[in-house]
């Protein structure tokens, strides 16, 4: 039923709208609602995760593009348009151009597109950080794609969330373009590499990477919790809704419920 005036889908209590920066890995949303659609849990019923591309700018893993990148109005640009596909929260579906800000800069522009969308709102590199507690770990250990200057500061934006980073390794690649052409045998290898034997979680913080369908893979490799970016993105949106799914596919972090 269609009842308002922009039409928006008011049934669409399990909608979760994602902002996602130009093209590379966005085939992961739909991927993660098919598993969530097909996991058997009727909690996961109506969940659908529609999404909207923004206007990335200059594609690099520098500070300066990064900062253009999450500017409020590029992302408010695609507000209405995820309302019209019936979100009832968005999420800003970058890591980079949002930890970029620091903790209270990334704060700030959650506050802003929240307000600008009417909607609940928040961002991935605060997905980690919730993912993070939720899984009840310390020490985490971070296999990023980005430059090393770009991937410290990714490193001091969850320390201030409260997590001990035991390790943090960058492999410099510039654009999500490249990152997006990543495939298995890479993330795997990303994964091995920045993994710490102290660590009690990895996290591979790129949305231009593909990793839904092997989440639960790199899991059984490295013997601990991994979380991806596009994974948490998706599982914050839920828990923006309050919906709890159980989806095994998609790692330790969906099969908690």
């Amino acid at each position: 039923m269609d009842d308002s005036r922009d039409g928006t889908d008011t049934t669409a209590d399990g909608h979760v709208g994602f902002l996602y920066p130009g093209y590379s890995a966005e085939d992961d949303y739909p991927r993660m609602e098919a598993l969530l659609r097909d996991s058997g849990d009727p909690r996961a019923a109506g969940v659908r995760l529609p999404l909207v591309h923004t206007d990335m700018g200059t594609d690099a893993h520098r500070v300066d593009a990064l900062l253009e990148m999450g500017a409020v109005p590029r992302l408010a640009a695609g507000v209405g348009e995820l309302k019209r596909a019936g979100a009832r929260a968005v999420v800003w579906a970058c890591t980079s151009a949002s930890f970029v800000y620091g903790w209270e800069g990334a704060g700030q522009q959650v506050t802003a597109l929240s307000e600008a969308a009417g909607l609940p709102a928040s961002s991935t590199s605060f997905a980690f950080a919730h993912a993070v507690a939720e899984l009840g770990v310390s020490r985490v250990a971070i296999a990023a794609t980005y430059p090393e200057d770009v991937a410290g500061l990714f490193a001091e934006f969850l320390k201030v969330a409260g997590a001990e980073v035991v390790g943090t390794r960058g492999s410099g690649i510039i654009t999500a373009a490249e990152v997006g052409t990543w495939g298995r045998e890479d993330v795997l290898r990303i994964a091995r590499e920045g993994d710490d034997p102290a660590a009690q979680a990895v996290l591979l913080p790129d949305t231009a990477l593909h990793t839904a369908a092997w989440v639960a893979e790199l899991e059984s490799e490295l013997g601990k919790p991994v979380l991806t970016a596009n994974q948490v993105t998706a599982w914050e949106g839920l828990r923006l809704l309050g919906r709890t799914v159980r989806v095994p596919a998609l790692g330790a972090l969906f099969d908690r419920a």
